[in-house]
Order: C-alpha cells, then sequence, then structure tokens
C-alpha cells in the first residue's frame, strides 16, 4: 500500500508541474487559437534568468525570474504576434515556430551550447514521512503552489473585470470586442500570465533537474500540448486534468512496467493517449467546438 501511496504522491507532483506547462499554453489557445511552441522557449528564458540572478535571496531571484519572463512574454505578443492576430491557424503556428527557433538561436549565441547547472530550492531536496510514505519536500512546494495557482486563477477569470473579459473574449473574441472588450487588453493579459505560469514552472524543473540548456524548452511545450488535447482543447480545467492523466500514466508504467519493457514506457504512454483519443476525439473532458475557460 505504501508503494502506491508513494507512485501517487510522485505522479501528483509530476502532474503538478505538467499542469503549470499546460496552462501556459492553454491560455493562449482559448483566447487566440494559438498553440504557442514558443512558450517553451519562455521556460528556457526563465531557466538561464535563475543562473543569472543566482546569489541573491531566493524571494528576490523568484520575483525578478518572473518579471523577466512576463516582459519577454509581452515582447513576443507585442512583436511577433499582434501584426497577425486574426489570422489563420497556419500563419499563427508558422509565427510560433519562427519565434522558437530565433529565440532558441539567440540562446546558444549569448549562453552557448554547452549546458551549465544552477542551484535551486536546494533546501527542498529532504524528505519527510508522512503516514509512512516518503513525501519530497520538493514535491510538497510543486503540489501546494500549483494548486494556489489554479484556485487563484479560477478566482480571477470569474471574479474579476478583466478575468469576465477574457471568459467572454474565449467564447466568441470577435463578438467580445465588438461588444467593448479591450482586445489588446485581454490578449496581452493572456501573454503576461502565461510567461508567469512558464517561469514558475521554469524555477520547479531547474529545481528538480539542475540543468540548463537552449533546447531546454522542447520537451516541456510538446508535454503541455499533448496534455491539452487529451484534457480537451479551449478548456483550462481540462488542460490541468490532462497533465494529471498524463503524469499518472508516465508514473504507474515507469512503477509497474517489466524491466525489459521499461525502456519503452514512453512509446506505451503515447499509445495509452491514442487509446483513449480513439474513444473520446476531442478529450477527456471536451467536446466539439467547444472553446471555452
Amino acid at each position: 500500500m505504501s508503494t502506491v501511496a508513494q507512485n501517487l504522491i510522485n505522479a501528483l507532483s509530476l502532474g503538478s508541474l505538467y499542469a503549470l506547462i499546460a496552462l501556459g499554453v492553454a491560455l493562449l489557445f482559448s483566447i487566440m487559437g494559438l498553440i504557442n511552441f514558443a512558450h517553451g522557449e519562455l521556460i528556457m528564458i526563465g531557466g538561464y534568468a535563475l543562473l543569472w540572478f543566482a546569489g541573491l535571496p531566493f524571494p528576490v531571484t523568484a520575483v525578478l525570474v518572473v518579471a523577466v519572463v512576463i516582459g519577454c512574454a509581452l515582447a513576443m505578443e507585442r512583436v511577433a504576434f499582434r501584426s497577425v492576430r486574426g489570422a489563420t491557424g497556419e500563419t499563427l503556428l508558422m509565427t510560433s515556430f519562427a519565434l522558437s527557433l530565433f529565440v532558441q538561436g539567440g540562446a546558444l549565441l549569448f549562453e552557448g551550447a554547452d549546458p551549465k547547472s544552477v542551484d535551486v530550492l536546494g533546501t527542498l531536496g529532504a524528505s519527510v514521512e508522512v503516514a509512512g510514505v516518503s513525501v519530497g519536500k520538493l514535491d510538497i512546494a510543486i503540489i501546494g503552489v500549483t494548486a494556489a495557482l489554479l484556485l487563484g486563477l479560477a478566482w480571477f477569470l470569474r471574479a474579476t473585470s478583466l478575468g469576465v473579459q477574457m471568459r467572454a473574449a474565449a467564447e466568441d473574441f470577435g463578438m467580445a470586442r465588438a461588444l467593448g472588450v479591450r482586445a489588446d487588453l485581454v490578449v496581452a493579459a493572456a501573454f503576461g500570465m502565461s510567461g508567469a505560469f512558464a517561469a514558475i514552472a521554469a524555477i520547479f524543473l531547474v529545481a528538480s533537474t539542475g540543468a540548463l540548456t537552449p533546447a531546454m524548452g522542447l520537451k516541456p511545450v510538446l508535454v503541455g500540448f499533448v496534455a491539452i488535447v487529451l484534457g480537451g482543447l479551449g478548456r483550462l480545467w481540462a488542460a490541468a486534468l490532462g497533465a494529471y492523466v498524463l503524469a499518472l500514466l508516465s508514473v504507474m508504467l515507469q512503477a509497474y512496467l517489466p524491466d525489459g519493457v521499461a525502456p519503452y514506457r514512453d512509446a506505451l504512454v503515447y499509445f495509452g493517449i491514442v487509446v483513449i483519443l480513439m474513444f473520446r476525439p476531442h478529450g477527456i473532458a471536451g467536446r466539439p467546438g467547444a472553446v471555452r475557460v
């Protein structure tokens, strides 16, 4: 029983990290219909920002990292995406790919291709015993922060004027704009919030791995995309659900696959996702044409 509980805790922690990434991607899709593959580069920028501000007290470092990534997200929106707003999905997708390659190339130029390391939240490396189960302090932090952010996001979208405007834009951007919703403000807010989620995900990702590379954002953004497809495109809570399901599949297969099959875990995870989508083609919680927050 303790082994099962341990695996569930691991899945909950990994799912919380995946949810931070998926929500950053899903926010922009809900508002603009944009799958922003440059979101991975925001995570990468957050990782390197941790290195730039290393040595400062961690709360100061965290605030600076979040500020830098939000600033970069807003710059992306203003420079790259504002001019193509309302374009076809293909145009938006190609813009995000081009931006991703441009930013990654800049990181290669200024930081080099060699992996770097930085110690983040090293004090959370220990574990505590809870009912006979060993739980890492870092896992507790990831789960707790993600839960707080999910609740805060839900409150923001339902209880604030800007949040209501974002929900209206997600339902019908053109109609919402015609009724007085400030499009520039709504889109900029979505990019800023997406950047904040990317920064926090970067902090926890680097704290877990300690490694920095210019390509470090590629796998996370793919995981985020898979999670929102699995949960259901266009719904933020469904993106979080997809993230936790994806993490559960990964952890349980890693724990219970025979040694000879374990190297094929990722292939089996994605095969399981294909099976789920065969029965739920619009995602676990999705429905045809639903684009909501």
